[in-house]
This record gives C-alpha cells, structure tokens and sequence, in this order.
C-alpha cells in the first residue's frame, strides 16, 4: 500500500512541514483519535475535516495512549498499522502520533489555523482550543452524521451481535 499522505515519526520533521504549508499560505486542519477500527463515521468525519482547509493533518494515539484511555484489548490494530492506513486516505496529507494521554502537545507542534473534533464535543471541551484560539485560529466541533463508534462496535462484536454500531 503506498500512502498517500506524509507518515511523520520525527515531531521537529511535523513542525517543519507544517510550518512550510502555512507560510505557503495554505491553511492547516488538524484532527485526532485512536481510530483503532476504522467506519464510515470516520470517513465522513475526515472528509469533512480536510474540507476545512488545504492540509489535513491527523494525529493519532499510540498503543500506550489508547490502552491507559481504553483498556486492555485495545487498540484493536497497532500503530504502525493505523499511520499506514490513515495515510492512504487521500483527504489526509500528514499523520504522526503521540504518546500522551491528550493531543495537547501535538496541537502545539502543529499549531493549526483550524483544530476539528466530533460533534460529541463542546468547543470549550476539545484539548487545544484555548492554544489554537489564541493564535487566531478556529476550532470546530463537526456535528456526526453517521453515529458509529468503534467502542460500540467492539462491544457488539463481544455481545455476539456483530457490527452494526
């Protein structure tokens, strides 16, 4: 599978293309999560969080992270697998992950014109809105469209009742 999007390991190597695309003067969208079990909830939401900007930048929780905010059992597929997949997407242009339990850092790193989370949230509640606001940036709490969650679809699947969440 050959990624469409840029696969960052290295946070200094994430600032400076980040930094490159603003002074380009294209606009950075960032978002972020564990998607561990990708659905079409996560499709959407990507899609309509790349249509924010010109650059969709998209941070993901390590294994650490989402095991201490998950539980044993998760993620569901490694990180290594997660960045391949979520650079494949061709909304996406940058993933890199991080090792801590909130993107408050990453946010930083990447310092966005826009931060996006899922309607499930409130402006106030989404980590990085005070950093993001400050610099003049928008911070957008998307209303979900397809209401799926991969915690609900892994409780069905241990239920014995299949995915349909």
């Amino acid at each position: 599978m050959t990624p469409h999007g840029f696969i960052f390991h290295d946070r200094d190597a994430l600032k400076r293309y980040c930094a490159d695309k603003r002074e380009a003067g294209l606009k950075v969208v960032f978002t972020n999560g564990v998607f561990d079990l990708f659905h079409v909830g996560h499709l959407d939401s990507l899609r309509r969080a790349r249509a924010q900007g010109d650059v969709l930048v998209v941070g993901l929780n390590s294994d650490a992270s989402v095991k201490r905010l998950k539980g044993e059992g998760r993620p569901i597929l490694p990180l290594d697998q997660r960045m391949r997949l979520m650079a494949a997407f061709e909304m996406v242009n940058a993933v890199a992950s991080f090792d801590e339990d909130t993107p408050a850092r990453i946010i930083e790193d990447v310092a966005p014109d826009v931060l996006v989370k899922g309607g499930h949230y409130q402006i106030h509640e989404i980590v990085g809105h005070e950093f993001v606001q400050a610099r003049g940036g928008v911070v957008l709490s998307l209303p979900l469209v397809d209401q799926r969650s991969s915690s609900l679809i892994v409780d069905r699947i241990k239920k014995g009742l299949g995915a349909d969440a």
